[in-house]
């Protein structure tokens, strides 16, 4: 499902206009995104959670060749699902 079709399912169940439900959405996933930035997680109860976690340094090898690279430490973000979208997908 692309972001306009997201925006139109959303407006119509709450009964919203699409520019607000779009600015909506938009004020949403900039708040999580600022939030993931400064290490915070996100929560939705039943739905699931957003958190950043570390992933270590390590060494690769290059896809067809003997070759090992340093893969560098970095952040990533992690989404834990929760109980009731785990069984809604699980029907």
């Amino acid at each position: 499902m692309k972001k306009a079709e997201f925006v139109k399912e959303v407006a119509q169940k709450a009964g919203l206009s699409k520019k607000d439900t779009e600015a909506a959405i938009d004020a949403m996933v900039e708040t999580m995104s600022n939030a993931l930035a400064s290490g915070d997680s996100v929560s939705f109860i039943g739905f699931g959670t957003f958190a950043v976690t570390q992933r270590a340094a390590r060494k690769a090898k290059v896809p067809g060749t003997t070759r090992v690279v340093d893969v560098p430490a970095t952040k990533a973000v992690r989404f834990k699902v929760g109980k009731q979208l785990k069984e809604a997908v699980a029907k």
